[in-house]
Protein backbone atom coordinates (compact mmCIF):
# COMPACT_ATOMS: atom_id res chain seq x y z
CA UNK A 1 0.00 0.00 0.00
CA UNK A 2 1.29 3.43 -0.92
CA UNK A 3 -0.23 6.31 0.98
CA UNK A 4 1.03 9.49 2.57
CA UNK A 5 -0.86 8.50 5.69
CA UNK A 6 0.21 4.88 5.95
CA UNK A 7 2.38 3.86 8.88
CA UNK A 8 3.71 0.75 7.13
CA UNK A 9 5.72 2.61 4.51
CA UNK A 10 9.43 1.99 4.95
CA UNK A 11 11.04 5.41 5.20
CA UNK A 12 14.24 6.05 3.31
CA UNK A 13 17.34 7.73 4.67
CA UNK A 14 19.61 9.68 2.38
CA UNK A 15 22.90 9.55 4.23
CA UNK A 16 25.40 12.32 4.74
CA UNK A 17 28.93 11.46 5.84
CA UNK A 18 31.63 13.87 6.93
CA UNK A 19 34.88 13.72 5.00
CA UNK A 20 38.06 13.31 7.04
CA UNK A 21 40.05 16.52 7.48
CA UNK A 22 43.03 16.70 5.10
CA UNK A 23 46.36 16.29 6.81
CA UNK A 24 48.29 19.39 5.82
CA UNK A 25 50.29 22.23 7.29
CA UNK A 26 47.12 24.32 7.43
CA UNK A 27 45.66 22.01 10.03
CA UNK A 28 48.34 23.23 12.45
CA UNK A 29 47.66 26.94 11.84
CA UNK A 30 45.30 28.86 14.10
CA UNK A 31 42.27 29.98 12.10
CA UNK A 32 40.16 30.87 15.13
CA UNK A 33 39.69 34.46 13.89
CA UNK A 34 38.51 33.42 10.41
CA UNK A 35 35.13 34.80 9.35
CA UNK A 36 32.87 33.86 6.49
CA UNK A 37 33.43 36.07 3.46
CA UNK A 38 29.71 35.96 2.63
CA UNK A 39 27.94 36.60 5.93
CA UNK A 40 30.82 38.15 7.93
CA UNK A 41 30.27 35.85 10.89
CA UNK A 42 32.85 33.69 12.59
CA UNK A 43 30.20 31.52 14.23
CA UNK A 44 29.85 27.82 13.42
CA UNK A 45 33.63 27.32 12.93
CA UNK A 46 33.14 23.60 12.29
CA UNK A 47 31.22 24.56 9.12
CA UNK A 48 33.74 27.12 7.87
CA UNK A 49 35.50 25.92 4.74
CA UNK A 50 38.87 27.42 3.76
CA UNK A 51 39.83 27.97 0.15
CA UNK A 52 43.05 26.08 -0.59
CA UNK A 53 44.35 28.97 -2.69
CA UNK A 54 43.39 32.25 -0.98
CA UNK A 55 42.76 30.92 2.56
CA UNK A 56 39.49 32.83 2.85
CA UNK A 57 36.67 31.19 4.80
CA UNK A 58 33.13 30.33 3.71
CA UNK A 59 30.29 28.68 5.63
CA UNK A 60 29.09 25.52 3.91
CA UNK A 61 25.54 26.85 4.14
CA UNK A 62 26.42 30.31 2.78
CA UNK A 63 27.81 28.92 -0.45
CA UNK A 64 25.58 28.75 -3.52
CA UNK A 65 24.91 25.98 -4.24
CA UNK A 66 25.08 24.93 -0.57
CA UNK A 67 27.61 22.24 0.28
CA UNK A 68 26.17 19.49 2.48
CA UNK A 69 29.53 18.29 3.78
CA UNK A 70 33.22 19.12 3.76
CA UNK A 71 34.66 18.05 0.40
CA UNK A 72 37.50 15.56 0.42
CA UNK A 73 40.77 16.95 -0.90
CA UNK A 74 41.32 20.47 -2.25
CA UNK A 75 38.54 23.01 -2.53
CA UNK A 76 38.62 26.42 -4.22
CA UNK A 77 36.22 29.34 -3.86
CA UNK A 78 34.46 30.80 -6.91
CA UNK A 79 37.10 33.53 -7.26
CA UNK A 80 39.95 31.01 -7.37
CA UNK A 81 38.22 28.25 -9.27
CA UNK A 82 38.08 27.78 -13.02
CA UNK A 83 34.64 26.20 -12.64
CA UNK A 84 32.05 27.81 -14.87
CA UNK A 85 28.41 27.17 -15.64
CA UNK A 86 28.02 23.56 -16.87
CA UNK A 87 28.14 23.10 -20.62
CA UNK A 88 24.98 21.95 -22.35
CA UNK A 89 24.98 18.49 -23.89
CA UNK A 90 24.94 18.66 -27.73
CA UNK A 91 21.33 18.74 -28.93
CA UNK A 92 21.96 16.05 -31.53
CA UNK A 93 19.55 13.13 -31.68
CA UNK A 94 22.19 10.47 -32.42
CA UNK A 95 24.37 11.63 -29.52
CA UNK A 96 21.40 11.60 -27.12
CA UNK A 97 20.30 8.17 -28.33
CA UNK A 98 23.80 6.79 -27.81
CA UNK A 99 24.22 8.45 -24.38
CA UNK A 100 21.04 6.84 -23.04
CA UNK A 101 21.46 3.62 -25.06
CA UNK A 102 17.93 4.00 -26.42
CA UNK A 103 16.62 0.99 -28.29
CA UNK A 104 16.18 1.73 -31.99
CA UNK A 105 12.97 0.10 -33.10
CA UNK A 106 10.56 0.59 -35.96
CA UNK A 107 7.73 -0.89 -33.92
CA UNK A 108 5.08 1.66 -32.90
CA UNK A 109 4.76 2.56 -29.25
CA UNK A 110 2.28 0.33 -27.49
CA UNK A 111 -0.70 2.29 -26.23
CA UNK A 112 -3.65 1.38 -24.08
CA UNK A 113 -6.82 0.57 -25.94
CA UNK A 114 -10.06 2.35 -24.95
CA UNK A 115 -11.27 -0.89 -23.37
CA UNK A 116 -8.06 -1.13 -21.36
CA UNK A 117 -8.48 2.42 -20.16
CA UNK A 118 -12.03 1.69 -19.09
CA UNK A 119 -10.92 -1.41 -17.22
CA UNK A 120 -8.14 0.56 -15.58
CA UNK A 121 -10.58 3.24 -14.42
CA UNK A 122 -12.97 0.71 -12.97
CA UNK A 123 -10.20 -1.18 -11.25
CA UNK A 124 -8.86 2.06 -9.84
CA UNK A 125 -12.17 3.06 -8.37
CA UNK A 126 -12.56 -0.36 -6.75
CA UNK A 127 -9.09 -0.09 -5.26
CA UNK A 128 -9.83 3.35 -3.89
CA UNK A 129 -12.97 2.00 -2.26
CA UNK A 130 -10.82 -0.62 -0.58
CA UNK A 131 -8.39 2.11 0.50
CA UNK A 132 -5.63 0.83 -1.74
CA UNK A 133 -4.28 3.29 -4.27
CA UNK A 134 -2.14 1.88 -7.04
CA UNK A 135 0.91 3.51 -8.56
CA UNK A 136 0.66 5.22 -11.95
CA UNK A 137 3.19 5.25 -14.79
CA UNK A 138 4.67 8.59 -15.78
CA UNK A 139 3.13 10.22 -18.84
CA UNK A 140 5.85 11.19 -21.36
CA UNK A 141 5.63 14.37 -23.40
CA UNK A 142 4.02 13.71 -26.79
CA UNK A 143 6.45 15.92 -28.71
CA UNK A 144 9.60 13.90 -29.61
CA UNK A 145 11.67 17.09 -29.84
CA UNK A 146 10.65 18.06 -26.31
CA UNK A 147 11.62 14.61 -25.05
CA UNK A 148 15.05 15.05 -26.63
CA UNK A 149 15.40 18.40 -24.85
CA UNK A 150 14.50 16.73 -21.54
CA UNK A 151 17.06 13.97 -22.08
CA UNK A 152 19.69 16.49 -23.17
CA UNK A 153 19.19 18.40 -19.91
CA UNK A 154 19.82 15.19 -17.94
CA UNK A 155 22.83 14.32 -20.09
CA UNK A 156 24.28 17.80 -19.40
CA UNK A 157 23.92 17.31 -15.64
CA UNK A 158 25.38 13.80 -15.66
CA UNK A 159 28.31 14.86 -17.84
CA UNK A 160 29.07 17.84 -15.59
CA UNK A 161 28.95 15.51 -12.58
CA UNK A 162 31.27 12.97 -14.20
CA UNK A 163 28.67 10.20 -14.15
CA UNK A 164 27.38 7.75 -16.75
CA UNK A 165 23.68 7.14 -17.27
CA UNK A 166 22.20 4.03 -15.70
CA UNK A 167 18.56 3.20 -14.98
CA UNK A 168 19.27 0.09 -12.90
CA UNK A 169 21.10 -0.79 -9.71
CA UNK A 170 24.66 -1.80 -10.53
CA UNK A 171 26.82 -4.33 -8.72
CA UNK A 172 30.50 -3.66 -9.29
CA UNK A 173 33.50 -5.86 -8.40
CA UNK A 174 34.87 -5.01 -4.97
CA UNK A 175 31.50 -3.72 -3.76
CA UNK A 176 28.42 -5.53 -2.47
CA UNK A 177 27.34 -8.47 -4.67
CA UNK A 178 23.76 -8.74 -5.88
CA UNK A 179 23.21 -11.65 -3.50
CA UNK A 180 23.68 -9.21 -0.60
CA UNK A 181 20.55 -7.30 -1.62
CA UNK A 182 18.00 -9.47 0.14
CA UNK A 183 14.90 -7.66 1.37
CA UNK A 184 14.49 -10.41 3.99
CA UNK A 185 17.41 -8.82 5.87
CA UNK A 186 15.55 -5.51 6.38
CA UNK A 187 15.17 -4.74 10.07
CA UNK A 188 11.44 -4.81 10.81
CA UNK A 189 10.54 -6.15 7.37
CA UNK A 190 9.84 -4.46 4.03
CA UNK A 191 6.58 -4.07 2.15
CA UNK A 192 6.23 -6.09 -1.04
CA UNK A 193 5.47 -4.18 -4.24
CA UNK A 194 2.07 -5.49 -5.44
CA UNK A 195 1.89 -7.20 -8.85
CA UNK A 196 -0.05 -4.36 -10.45
CA UNK A 197 2.49 -1.80 -9.26
CA UNK A 198 5.34 -4.06 -10.36
CA UNK A 199 3.85 -4.12 -13.87
CA UNK A 200 3.68 -0.30 -13.75
CA UNK A 201 7.35 -0.11 -12.73
CA UNK A 202 8.34 -2.37 -15.65
CA UNK A 203 6.25 -0.23 -18.00
CA UNK A 204 8.18 2.86 -16.88
CA UNK A 205 11.48 1.05 -17.43
CA UNK A 206 10.43 -0.06 -20.91
CA UNK A 207 9.31 3.44 -21.86
CA UNK A 208 12.69 4.81 -20.82
CA UNK A 209 14.47 2.22 -22.94
CA UNK A 210 12.46 3.44 -25.94
CA UNK A 211 13.40 7.05 -25.28
CA UNK A 212 10.06 7.95 -23.68
CA UNK A 213 11.45 9.63 -20.58
CA UNK A 214 9.60 11.12 -17.60
CA UNK A 215 8.38 14.67 -18.36
CA UNK A 216 11.16 16.30 -16.36
CA UNK A 217 13.76 18.96 -17.07
CA UNK A 218 17.09 19.28 -15.23
CA UNK A 219 18.05 22.92 -14.75
CA UNK A 220 21.03 24.59 -13.10
CA UNK A 221 20.15 27.01 -10.32
CA UNK A 222 22.96 29.17 -8.86
CA UNK A 223 21.47 28.70 -5.37
CA UNK A 224 20.52 25.02 -5.49
CA UNK A 225 22.82 23.60 -8.15
CA UNK A 226 21.24 21.06 -10.48
CA UNK A 227 17.56 20.61 -9.77
CA UNK A 228 14.58 18.97 -11.47
CA UNK A 229 11.36 20.58 -12.73
CA UNK A 230 8.10 19.02 -13.90
CA UNK A 231 7.79 19.69 -17.64
CA UNK A 232 4.10 18.79 -17.69
CA UNK A 233 1.37 18.06 -15.15
CA UNK A 234 2.14 14.97 -13.02
CA UNK A 235 -0.60 13.16 -11.12
CA UNK A 236 -0.44 12.05 -7.51
CA UNK A 237 1.07 8.55 -7.07
CA UNK A 238 2.97 8.69 -10.38
CA UNK A 239 6.25 6.77 -10.42
CA UNK A 240 8.89 9.41 -11.15
CA UNK A 241 11.95 7.16 -11.26
CA UNK A 242 13.92 4.55 -9.37
CA UNK A 243 16.90 5.69 -7.29
CA UNK A 244 19.85 3.86 -8.86
CA UNK A 245 23.63 3.70 -8.71
CA UNK A 246 26.35 1.37 -7.48
CA UNK A 247 25.34 -0.82 -4.53
CA UNK A 248 27.84 -1.04 -1.69
CA UNK A 249 27.98 -1.95 1.98
CA UNK A 250 27.38 1.00 4.27
CA UNK A 251 30.47 0.03 6.29
CA UNK A 252 32.60 0.70 3.18
CA UNK A 253 31.20 4.22 2.83
CA UNK A 254 31.31 5.60 6.35
CA UNK A 255 34.09 8.05 5.42
CA UNK A 256 32.79 8.78 1.92
CA UNK A 257 32.21 12.49 1.23
CA UNK A 258 29.43 11.82 -1.29
CA UNK A 259 26.23 13.68 -0.43
CA UNK A 260 23.88 11.57 -2.55
CA UNK A 261 24.07 8.14 -0.94
CA UNK A 262 20.71 6.52 -0.37
CA UNK A 263 19.82 3.77 2.10
CA UNK A 264 18.93 0.59 0.20
CA UNK A 265 18.86 -1.93 3.03
CA UNK A 266 18.81 -1.23 6.75
CA UNK A 267 19.67 -4.63 8.19
CA UNK A 268 19.46 -5.77 11.79
CA UNK A 269 23.13 -6.67 11.37
CA UNK A 270 24.74 -3.29 10.46
CA UNK A 271 27.51 -5.06 8.54
CA UNK A 272 24.89 -6.16 6.00
CA UNK A 273 23.30 -2.72 5.48
CA UNK A 274 23.51 -1.40 1.91
CA UNK A 275 23.54 2.01 0.25
CA UNK A 276 23.08 3.23 -3.33
CA UNK A 277 26.02 5.37 -4.52
CA UNK A 278 25.12 7.41 -7.64
CA UNK A 279 28.44 9.21 -8.08
CA UNK A 280 29.62 7.05 -11.01
CA UNK A 281 26.38 5.74 -12.54
CA UNK A 282 22.98 7.31 -12.01
CA UNK A 283 19.78 8.75 -13.47
CA UNK A 284 17.64 11.82 -12.84
CA UNK A 285 16.93 10.82 -9.22
CA UNK A 286 20.38 12.09 -8.25
CA UNK A 287 19.38 15.67 -9.08
CA UNK A 288 16.08 15.84 -7.19
CA UNK A 289 16.69 18.17 -4.26
CA UNK A 290 15.68 17.87 -0.63
CA UNK A 291 13.40 20.01 1.47
CA UNK A 292 14.39 22.05 4.49
CA UNK A 293 12.42 19.95 6.97
CA UNK A 294 13.16 22.36 9.81
CA UNK A 295 10.64 24.94 8.59
CA UNK A 296 6.91 24.76 7.73
CA UNK A 297 7.53 26.44 4.36
CA UNK A 298 10.26 23.91 3.58
CA UNK A 299 7.99 20.98 4.35
CA UNK A 300 5.24 22.44 2.14
CA UNK A 301 7.58 22.15 -0.87
CA UNK A 302 7.68 18.35 -0.65
CA UNK A 303 5.88 16.77 -3.60
CA UNK A 304 7.64 13.40 -3.76
CA UNK A 305 8.13 10.58 -1.31
CA UNK A 306 10.91 8.05 -1.32
CA UNK A 307 9.83 4.48 -0.58
CA UNK A 308 11.65 1.16 -0.40
CA UNK A 309 9.91 -1.94 -1.72
CA UNK A 310 10.58 -5.66 -1.84
CA UNK A 311 10.73 -6.40 -5.58
CA UNK A 312 11.18 -10.11 -6.27
CA UNK A 313 13.14 -10.50 -3.04
CA UNK A 314 15.40 -7.47 -3.57
CA UNK A 315 15.17 -3.98 -2.12
CA UNK A 316 14.42 -1.17 -4.57
CA UNK A 317 13.94 2.56 -3.94
CA UNK A 318 11.25 4.49 -5.82
CA UNK A 319 10.50 8.20 -6.00
CA UNK A 320 6.73 8.66 -6.19
CA UNK A 321 4.59 11.80 -6.44
CA UNK A 322 2.72 12.36 -3.17
CA UNK A 323 0.39 14.98 -4.65
CA UNK A 324 -0.49 16.50 -8.02
CA UNK A 325 2.46 18.47 -9.42
CA UNK A 326 1.80 21.32 -11.88
CA UNK A 327 4.07 22.02 -14.82
CA UNK A 328 7.07 24.16 -13.86
CA UNK A 329 7.13 23.13 -10.19
CA UNK A 330 10.43 21.82 -8.88
CA UNK A 331 10.59 18.37 -7.34
CA UNK A 332 11.54 17.89 -3.69
CA UNK A 333 11.48 15.10 -1.15
CA UNK A 334 12.64 14.61 2.43
CA UNK A 335 16.24 13.36 2.50
CA UNK A 336 16.02 12.36 6.12
CA UNK A 337 13.37 9.67 6.32
CA UNK A 338 13.32 8.97 10.03
CA UNK A 339 16.91 9.25 11.33
CA UNK A 340 17.51 12.97 10.58
CA UNK A 341 21.22 12.61 9.78
CA UNK A 342 21.17 14.87 6.71
CA UNK A 343 21.79 18.57 7.50
CA UNK A 344 18.86 20.26 5.75
CA UNK A 345 18.43 23.26 8.05
CA UNK A 346 20.20 25.55 5.58
CA UNK A 347 18.51 24.25 2.43
CA UNK A 348 16.79 26.89 0.27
Amino acid sequence: MVSTRTTTTTAVLRRRTQAPKPLSAKSRIDYSDTCCELCGSGEYPSELLLCDKCDRGFHLFCLRPILASVPKGSWFCSSCSDHKKPKSFPFVQTKIVDFFRIQRSSEPTQKLSPDSRKRRKRTCSLLVSKKRRKLLPFNPSEDPTRRLEQMASLASALTASGADFSNELTYMPGMAPRSANSSALEHGGMQVLPKEDLATLYLCKNMMERGECPPLMVVFDPREGFTVEADRFIKDLTIITEYVGDVDYLKNRENDDGDSMMTLLSAADPSKSLVVCPDKRSNIARFVNGINNHTPDGRKKQNLKCVRFDVNGESRVLLVANRDIPKGERLYYDYNGYEHEYPTEHFV
